[in-house]
């Protein structure tokens, strides 16, 4: 393929059901924009991994995403530490990363965004060699996420109800770890049923949790439940909506660019952008600043 044309990596099942349509689309709207692009369609996790490394070894100038956040997550992955640049077009039912980099979410608008190629780079955070580009978690909820997809998977239920029940039924066996936590020469030993890294610092309180207001600090953000008790979880929750959780007795932020998690257990499970992976412990985390280039709207004023 010639360095000139662009690759386009389309989850066909992020919450696209209409893949063709959009293929035929984003071909015209790139072609009037005087871009040739390729469109290249991925029906599973695997296929995306086998997409992204084929067209990175093509060499491209760009590399344009088009899914939900997994799917970014895969591409940010092989291309983070090179000059590629990342064009998202999200597609899927959340897209955190284009969210809080301000990429439009509607087609048009979106391509627009590529088109004017406004690159910026950005942060990505690491765990045990692998990429991620929202955050990672280890306890209760790659659980959940390991029996939403059986249950997706054996009783063809939806992503979302399979999510409702997953969650009632890991909150009832309601697992928790012992984990050591080590920044530089300083550790701390916590007993917690979730451990959540964030690439940068997240908002997580009032009506904006979840959101980040930049992917540029060179950071990691840790929050960990400290208490394993059901009404400890359902007093965060709250506290969060409230806007209290700083002040929490159950809650405990930390920030890092670089530390260690260490398990009891040998191997555990650890959810990096939604993905589970099942990781031999010790978790090393790093941050990988402004190793990912992506094209972003430009500021205005």
């Amino acid at each position: 393929m010639s360095s000139s044309i662009v690759p386009v990596l389309i989850n066909a099942s992020a919450g696209n059901h209409r893949a063709a349509d959009r293929a035929r689309t984003l071909t015209a709207l790139f072609l009037a924009a005087g871009i040739e692009v390729d469109v290249r369609f991925a029906e599973s996790g695997a296929d995306i991994d086998t997409l992204v490394r084929e067209a990175v070894n093509e060499r491209p100038r760009m590399l344009i995403a088009a899914g939900g956040d997994g799917t970014i997550s895969t591409a940010a992955g092989a291309l983070a530490g090179t000059e590629i640049v990342l064009g998202v077009l999200p597609f899927g039912t959340l897209n955190h990363f284009a969210k809080d980099l301000g990429i439009p979410l509607q087609l048009e608008e979106s391509v627009q965004n590529i088109v004017d190629g406004n690159v910026i780079a950005v942060d990505v955070g690491e765990v045990n060699g692998r990429v991620f580009i929202n955050n990672s978690s280890l306890g209760m909820y790659p659980d959940i996420v390991r029996d939403r997809e059986r249950q997706e998977a054996r009783l063809g239920r939806g992503k979302w109800r399979s999510f409702a029940w997953a969650s009632l039924s890991v909150l009832r066996r309601y697992p928790f770890l012992t984990v050591r936590i080590k920044v530089g020469s300083e550790k701390r030993v916590y007993v917690t049923p979730i451990v959540f890294v964030g690439n940068n610092e997240y908002q997580m309180e009032g009506f904006r949790i979840g959101k980040r207001s930049s992917l540029e600090q060179g950071s990691l953000s840790v929050y960990i439940v400290k208490k394993h008790g059901r009404a400890a979880l359902v007093r965060l929750s709250i506290g969060a909506l409230f806007g209290r959780l700083k002040q929490a007795r159950d809650f405990e932020a930390l920030t890092a660019d670089d530390f260690v998690i260490e398990t009891r257990r040998s191997h555990v499970l650890v959810a990096a952008d939604g993905e589970v992976h099942r990781m031999s412990s010790p978790l090393h985390f790093r941050s990988r600043p402004r190793s990912l280039r992506v094209i972003v709207p430009r500021v205005v004023g």
